[in-house]
């Protein structure tokens, strides 16, 4: 059975002190969430992953990083490595986000040179993927997350131990309050699954832990889980409120 993996990222939001804050909260909560069928992970920002890292030990809490460089040093101001992040007791990087494609100009070759430095650092990539609201439209939206998922993943053609991860978050569903109906979700995760078996093998494809990221919240989250090849969530505004993750991360999973 795939674990599931219930992930929050901040984006560019917290001080250190309010950092300190949420973990206070948090962590006093997280005792009471039965750990065995599933992974929590959060993603702060570059700043705070050091304070993290320390608050953190030997806590079943994950750490993971919003972007990583491809390279191990070197003249790339602005970025940080693989190295760097596996130092500061970084597990996951959220690669191929819908706002460093558009916002940022991220195209299908960077991210792939991205998820290869990760991977190649033993740390797990969480390769994103998703559609905008014209692209569905147009009724493109299985053809842009192909194109996505076999771009971003060609640099690795051999899975060995730590599958990558991969989270469908349709764009137009990202900070709108719109979230995709678990149908639409459900749909778009069995293709992605599918691609998956031809990409490498239908094992492979089976231990595969692909995501939905969208406006999730405590309110739709239940839902969202009941399917089958939805095996967690990427949390984007409500995993900033320590309350909200919490009720996200301790809810109980039943399959259809």
């Amino acid at each position: 059975m795939r674990k599931y993996l219930f992930a929050g990222n901040w984006k560019m939001n917290k001080t250190l002190k309010e950092v300190e804050d949420y973990f206070d909260k948090f962590l006093k909560k997280l005792s009471e969430i039965n750990l065995s069928d599933r992974e929590i992970m959060i993603a702060p920002p570059f700043t705070s992953l050091a304070y993290c890292q320390s608050i953190l030990k030997d806590k079943p809490l994950k750490l993971g990083a919003q972007n990583s460089c491809w390279e191990e040093k070197g003249a790339f101001t602005g970025e940080i490595s693989p190295k760097m992040l596996k130092e500061l007791g970084v597990e996951y990087v959220i690669l191929g986000h819908s706002e460093r494609r558009h916002i940022f100009g991220e195209t299908n070759e960077i991210i792939a040179r991205r998820v290869e430095g990760v991977y190649k650092f033993g740390l797990i990539p969480i390769l994103c993927v998703g559609e905008t609201l014209e692209e569905r439209n147009k009724g493109k939206t299985l053809e842009v997350v192909e194109t996505q998922l076999s771009e971003g993943l060609k640099a690795i053609k051999e899975i060995k131990e730590n599958e990558p991860v991969i989270a469908y978050e349709p764009v137009w569903a990202i900070g709108t309050g719109i979230t995709a109906t678990p149908e639409q979700a459900e749909e778009v995760h069995l293709f992605i699954r599918e691609k998956l078996k031809k990409l490498y093998s239908e094992e492979i494809a089976g231990k595969i832990r692909i995501l939905y990221g969208g406006s999730v919240t405590p309110d739709n989250i239940k839902d969202l889980m009941k399917k089958p090849n939805i095996d967690g969530v990427l949390v984007g505004g409500a995993s900033l409120d320590p309350e909200k993750f919490f009720k996200i991360c301790s809810i109980k999973v039943e399959k259809e």
